[in-house]
């Protein structure tokens, strides 16, 4: 299968290294508008600057799609309407009325779409599926704090979302994938600086916290921080259901730990979450199965919907229900 990516900054990288662990995968070509960043990117690939003439030139089978949010859009739904598998870097899109646009262009199109929120290939998933079976789920308690590489797309509200769009959609996306639709949210931000600093600074916050109401009844907290490099970062989930206290620790261990239903709970990981997402993603297209990824952009598009209803509760101070998507 002929692989182009567009966008070649970290997260590209990380994917390139897995493409070239592949069988049967072959990257042809690396887009960005930094000609000498794609170059060190693709090694012996073809190098474009315009994504339009990647698409020509090379006629992939797959792209990756790895820009920022805001541009997703016209690349994405370009490609799927010419049958071109996608690997949307996540979040789906910046607005939602540019994430319709791509769910859209997904369920017309032959081609496979999957988004990269990671978390939904978490192997220990499937087990914690099975210690929750039958169970009503209460209470979720999620954690994501530490380092980030920053993108100076990131640091703009308006771009990138800052930590909302960027860190917390992956909590918020995780909590969805186990216990529901979130059906209204509160959230409120600190002021303290934790990460930013006079040469590094935007409009958003450091650190967040997130309040949702899920449509079975139970709520959830997601606690998010942005912190300086060098300080140890926590990921993970605790669930409280009927017969179930667990937790769920992420990155980077991804192991399941707890008690269901009097029953010790302990499964780990065999393959990091990403590369499973990726593998999952080319499986999916060789079969010509959409509903086979781990996420679709209906999925993605979702967790965008809660986290614009963030944004607004952040800027109300107040309760905000979850738009339709």
């Amino acid at each position: 299968m002929r692989v182009g990516v567009i966008g070649a900054g970290w997260i590209a990288e990380e994917h390139v290294a897995i493409l070239r662990r592949l069988d049967g995968v072959e990257l042809v070509a690396v887009c960005d508008v930094d000609e000498s960043r794609a170059r060190e990117l693709g090694g012996d690939a073809a190098v474009y600057t315009d994504w339009r003439e990647l698409l020509d030139g090379e006629t992939p089978d797959a792209v990756f799609v790895c820009t920022p949010p805001m541009l997703h859009r016209e690349m994405t739904v370009d490609a799927l309407g010419r049958g071109i598998h996608v690997y949307l870097e996540k979040p789906v899109a910046r607005g939602l009325e540019d994430a319709r646009a791509i769910v859209d262009a997904a369920a017309a199109s032959d081609a496979v779409c999957a988004v990269g929120y990671q978390w939904r290939a978490v192997e220990v998933l499937d087990d914690l599926q099975e210690a929750l079976d039958g169970q009503e789920i209460g209470l979720l308690i999620g954690i994501g704090t530490g380092p980030t590489k920053s993108r100076p797309w990131f640091l703009n509200r308006v771009q990138g979302g800052g930590n909302l769009l960027e860190r917390a959609s992956h909590g918020i996306d995780l909590a969805r994938a186990i216990a529901g639709e979130v059906v209204s949210v509160q959230t409120t931000a600190g002021t303290v600086p934790l990460a930013q600093s006079a040469g590094e600074s935007g409009d958003i916050e450091d650190a967040a916290a997130i309040t949702l109401r899920f449509a079975n009844g139970g709520v959830g907290t997601s606690s998010i921080a942005w912190t300086r490099d060098g300080l140890p970062g926590r990921y993970s989930v605790d669930i409280l259901a009927s017969e179930s206290s667990l937790r769920l620790d992420l990155d980077p261990t991804f192991t399941l730990r707890g008690v269901s239903r009097g029953s010790e709970v302990d499964a780990g990981m065999t393959q990091h979450p990403i590369e499973r997402g990726v593998r999952r993603f080319f499986e999916a297209a060789e079969a010509g199965d959409k509903s086979r990824v781990f996420c679709t952009p209906a999925d993605a598009a979702g967790s965008l919907a809660v986290v614009i209803a963030c944004e607004a509760a952040l800027a109300s101070g107040g309760t905000v229900d979850v738009p339709a998507c």
